[in-house]
């Protein structure tokens, strides 16, 4: 089976289709996702889908891009993470790539947003674009090795890959595997050690060949982990069954669920 460690199921395009959704990852093995939530508005609608149905999850963080919106506090991230089908604080991180500025209230979030993690016991899930080095940095300074996490839609140098996996954190492959210039992340996704690899998504963004250009959604992962197992000279089934006990590595709680 597969499970899609990143999605946004809540979101237009996916929210009002989800039944076919859902039924499509039956179809296509994928057993769970993880709906991973941006904004505080926006929070009770990712979480409200993780309770409906047993084999989705949610997260609890607010994107760095995101201007003008609630910003929650330590406390907060740390009340609303104690919901059973919250695994995770995030999404979190910095992203320079709009903000060219590298504005400070971005840096300081994300430390918020580490600490909650830390004080709650749940992994982190990173965003970074254009920002590598603070990440990695301000990760470093906060003590996240203590909870990990992943490092979602990895785009970096397999050198940021090694640095992420000597904090302890997952590196998670997405569609952009199976585009055919995306040199840098198929070296990545075939130097990342097999116990340390993750494959999600990001629906519905990013859709995999054949569907690039299209809507994507959570059973669409299963390209992903079938270029990762061409690339890496596997079978489909070793990959998929990696990537599943990965996931449940970092979050036990999801393995009580979907584990057969």
């Amino acid at each position: 089976m597969l499970i899609d460690s990143h999605c946004h199921l809540d979101f237009p395009g996916l929210s009002e289709n989800l039944p076919r959704m859902l039924a499509a990852m039956q179809e296509n093995g994928v057993r769970g996702a993880l709906c991973v939530g941006v904004n505080m508005e926006d929070f009770p609608r990712v979480l409200a889908l993780a309770e409906q149905h047993p084999h989705l999850f949610a997260s609890v963080g607010l994107h760095p891009e995101y201007e003008d919106v609630q910003e929650p506090d330590q406390e907060t991230l740390c009340a609303l993470a104690q919901h059973p089908k919250v695994v995770a604080i995030g999404e979190t991180g910095l992203d320079y790539h709009w903000q060219k500025d590298q504005p400070e209230w971005q840096r300081q979030r994300f430390r918020t947003h580490i600490r909650a993690a830390i004080a709650s016991g749940k992994p982190l899930i990173i965003h970074t674009r254009d920002a590598a080095g603070d990440t990695l940095s301000i990760l470093a300074e906060e003590g996240a090795r203590t909870v990990g996490g992943i490092l979602h839609c990895f785009t970096e140098s397999w050198d940021i890959a090694q640095q992420a996996l000597d904090l302890g954190f997952y590196i998670s492959i997405s569609g952009i595997v199976t585009f055919k210039n995306a040199l840098q992340v198929k070296e990545v996704a075939c130097k990342v050690p097999l116990d340390r690899l993750l494959v999600e998504t990001d629906a519905p963004y990013l859709a995999p060949v054949p569907y690039r250009g299209k809507t994507n959604q959570p059973a669409h992962v299963r390209f992903v982990a079938d270029e990762i197992a061409r690339l890496r000279g596997l079978r489909f089934d070793e990959v998929a069954e990696a990537t599943t006990q990965n996931f449940f590595s970092l979050f036990p709680s999801v393995r009580k669920v979907l584990a057969p």
